[in-house]
């Protein structure tokens, strides 16, 4: 009777567990069962799912930088390759996606060539026919045509301090470029989008033109920034609590599905400036590792409270601001960062100093939709950084073995960085350089910190505040101007939202100090970013081009290759070498940058060897997959002085196959993934004139970094159930010159050393 008991739990069991693991197998394969993912102004209309898992979705930020990893021209004017004179690009993309942001300095560069789906459009600001005299003529500018760049999605110098910036979301369908009319001080960034599964966005990509007004309700959203944009009739704590104990609870509850909406300080203005360093502790689901351990001022998008133009905003973020409310001698904290929980949510203040002092708080929530599966806890993560190591770049954040995990996926959304104590402006030189998902090349590398953070020519000393980028607090290095010590805080923000970056499995945020790894300055942040402790993409398999072995286990045929090669060279980091200089002699006196004395003169990153092919015909080679994958990464390393590679890429699924992994061509039906294209070359056009409406200059510049990691999306529709696909890349022919007259040193072609295949699975995450 017992055993026959026993076998009837065995069996309801094993059905209920078949019956899950289908659903879930199901689940995984069905891709219109999960949320869409929000893009073009959707992406801030649906701002509340930004922590939502981004499967399939890659975002790249492409710059003007100084290829030699130092500090040309201010790391702008490095052109792909120029056309006429008046088209000198510095992005160039193929495939279907979405530009979310452009920042240029000022009108340098303009009128530019905004190129979608082959149609020019041209774009300009107010300074743009009269730039020598620009800054004493106008005091209010804006984007000509105005229509598609309203403000507060789009902004121009006379508010930004020194920049151009450009939120309004530009899809394209086959292709987007940019090109300069002019060349001095040709700065600029860029961020866009590329996915691999179309049919699970908000909306279809429809190409971007001039008549795309963007909707009302987007620009009255985004006009709220610096007041309360949380959901208000939800559950809520409002409290009263006085400072008497080094650490305190202002929360802590259990519950199901729930996501934190808003998380609000109120401090009295009297105490505020003693209180900027008591830290915001927030822990999920029980962790044994906060989440979120932060100081209040950098946590709330500012290296201090010290407010010297008494302004009623230091911070008028869209998801994070700091409000001085004068007549009631308060300062408001708030954060709508929407934070999710599936199980328990403690916030905590720590670090404090006790005494009388009382504050209120405000803590909102409400119950969450989202599968825990499908999305990600919000984290704050803190660095102090005093002395930077000489050469190398700072690491924000880097997610592997963080909170006792190795693996997370999610995006990151921002930073908040202190880059001086000292009111010390050459900082800003430094690069944002960001690698996600074990990438040898950042799939972003910027131009400059205050580009990167939304302002130029270091905001000439001045404080903004935008609802994704600001400069709150500093006076610059004018010291006469000084009024408190804090005013030597020189502190920015960059938040993400549309132009936010995911991740599958490790995300690497790095910062250069300096222009060439070379500032000695105190450096802190927050970085903000989403992660849950399971990958959604992961390696399954790799191919090593040049390996014979490699190349006969993965059915590698290439007829017209040539013959395995073995190139010495690097990838794009920093400087090689740490200069010998007078100046990097009396920093070694002082000992604040640390690593210089030993490392003065001596390379920083050597050369290495790679091996492997190219062609200028088809390859072909076949490639695991995860069974239950919802779309794949391949990621190519190859020789980047080839110039413009281009290739079709197609896929088939394998059904038949033998013991070495070949199948036979009547098995074989290839279906189109797209166009996979790298623009460019290790070889650029530098074209930096003096004078402003000077003809460019045609200066060839050719780094000794030939190594880079690229990356393309083969859509779940041609992948899915398949353990095995064949995929072959058709070379297309690329006669880009250089500039008119003047071909790159290689002709081009197809370079290949490495191929790493990565599929896209629903994160494995249980409570």
């Amino acid at each position: 009777m017992e055993k026959t008991k026993q076998l009837i739990i065995l069996i309801v069991f094993t059905l209920l567990f078949c019956n899950v693991r289908a659903q879930q197998t199901d689940r995984s394969h069905n891709l219109d069962a999960f949320p869409p993912i929000p893009v073009g102004l959707d992406a801030y209309r649906m701002w509340d799912m930004i922590p939502m898992q981004r499967i399939g979705v890659r975002a790249y930020m492409r710059s003007t930088y100084d290829r030699s990893g130092g500090n040309e021209g201010a790391d702008a004017s490095h052109f792909l390759f120029a056309n006429e004179e008046d088209h000198n690009v510095t992005l160039d993309i193929k495939g279907k996606g979405i530009l979310y942001f452009f920042r240029a300095n000022h009108w340098h560069g303009g009128p530019w060539h905004f190129i979608v789906d082959a149609k020019d459009y041209i774009v300009k600001e107010t300074g743009t026919d009269d730039p020598i005299h620009a800054v004493e003529k106008f005091k209010t500018t804006h984007f000509i045509p105005e229509g598609p760049f309203p403000v507060p999605l789009d902004w121009t110098w006379g508010i930004t301090r020194g920049s151009d910036l450009i939120w309004t979301p530009m899809p394209f369908q086959k292709s987007f470029r940019i090109a300069y009319s002019r060349t001095h001080y040709g700065a600029g960034y860029y961020i866009y989008d590329l996915y691999a599964n179309e049919d699970n966005l908000s909306k279809p990509i429809r190409s971007w033109s001039f008549d795309n007004i963007p909707d009302r309700d987007v620009l009255d959203l985004i006009n709220k920034s610096g007041t309360d944009i949380a959901p208000e009739n939800i559950k809520k704590k409002i409290a009263n609590i006085k400072l008497d104990k080094e650490r305190l609870t202002l929360l802590s509850i259990r519950s199901s599905s729930s996501v934190i909406r808003a998380v609000k300080l109120t401090l009295p203005m009297d105490k505020v400036m003693n209180l900027e360093r008591v830290r915001l502790v927030i822990t999920w689901d029980d962790s044994p590792y906060p989440s979120v351990d932060a100081p209040l001022c950098l946590f709330f998008g500012t290296g201090s409270f010290y407010n010297r133009e008494k302004k009623e905003y230091l911070v008028r973020g869209f998801p994070i601001n700091v409000r001085y409310d004068y007549a009631n001698n308060k300062v408001e904290l708030a954060c709508y960062y929407p934070m999710p929980f599936f199980k328990s949510a403690k916030i905590e203040l720590a670090g404090i100093k006790p005494d009388n002092t009382e504050i209120q708080y405000e803590i909102r929530y409400e119950s969450y939709k989202i599968p825990a599966f499908l999305s990600s806890y919000f984290h704050a993560t803190y660095q102090d950084m005093p002395h930077p190591l000489a050469g190398k770049d700072m690491s924000l954040l880097d997610t592997k073995g963080i909170e006792g995990h190795q693996e997370w996926s999610g995006s990151f959304v921002g930073m908040s960085i202190i880059f001086s104590h000292n009111g010390v402006l050459s900082t800003l030189e430094g690069d944002p350089r960001f690698y996600f998902d074990d990438s040898k090349t950042p799939q972003a590398y910027g131009a400059g910190t205050e580009d990167w953070c939304g302002g130029g020519d270091y905001w000439g000393g001045q404080n903004m505040t935008l609802p994704f980028a600001g400069h709150p607090v500093g006076c610059g290095e004018n010291k006469q101007d000084i009024n408190n010590e804090k005013d030597l805080i020189e502190s920015a923000y960059r938040f993400l939202i549309a132009d936010l970056m995911p991740f599958g499995q490790r995300a690497e945020i790095d910062l250069e100090h300096g222009g060439e790894d070379l500032s000695a300055e105190h450096y802190e942040s927050v970085t903000y970013w989403y992660g849950l402790p399971a990958p959604s993409l992961i390696r399954t398999d790799s191919i090593d081009i040049g390996n014979l072995n490699s190349e006969k286990v993965h059915n590698y045929s290439s007829p017209e290759a040539s013959d395995v090669e073995s190139i010495e060279s690097r990838y794009e980091l920093g400087i090689d070498f740490i200069p010998n200089t007078p100046r990097n002699i009396k920093r070694m006196e002082t000992g604040k940058l640390s690593g210089l004395k030993e490392n003065i003169g001596k390379e920083v990153y050597p050369s290495h060897k790679e091996y492997g092919r190219y062609t200028r015909g088809t390859t072909e080679f076949t490639v695991q997959l995860d069974p239950d994958n919802l779309g794949v990464l391949l990621r190519r390393t190859l020789d980047y002085s080839f110039p413009n590679q281009t290739a079709e890429v197609y896929v088939s699924a394998v059904k038949k196959q033998d013991s070495n992994m070949k199948i036979s061509a009547e098995d074989t039906l290839w279906e189109k993934a797209g166009i996979w294209y790298l623009a460019g070359s290790n070889t650029v056009l530098y074209s930096n004139p003096e004078g402003e409406l000077e003809k460019r200059e045609l200066v060839t510049e050719t780094s000794n970094r030939r190594f880079r990691d690229d990356e393309f999306l083969i859509p779940a529709r041609l992948t899915k159930n398949c353990v095995l696909i064949r995929i072959k890349i058709e070379f297309i022919p690329d006669d880009q010159e250089l500039f008119p007259g003047f071909p790159f040193p290689k002709k081009s072609a197809w370079s290949e050393l490495k191929y790493d295949v990565y599929s896209y699975i629903i994160p494995k995450f249980h409570l």
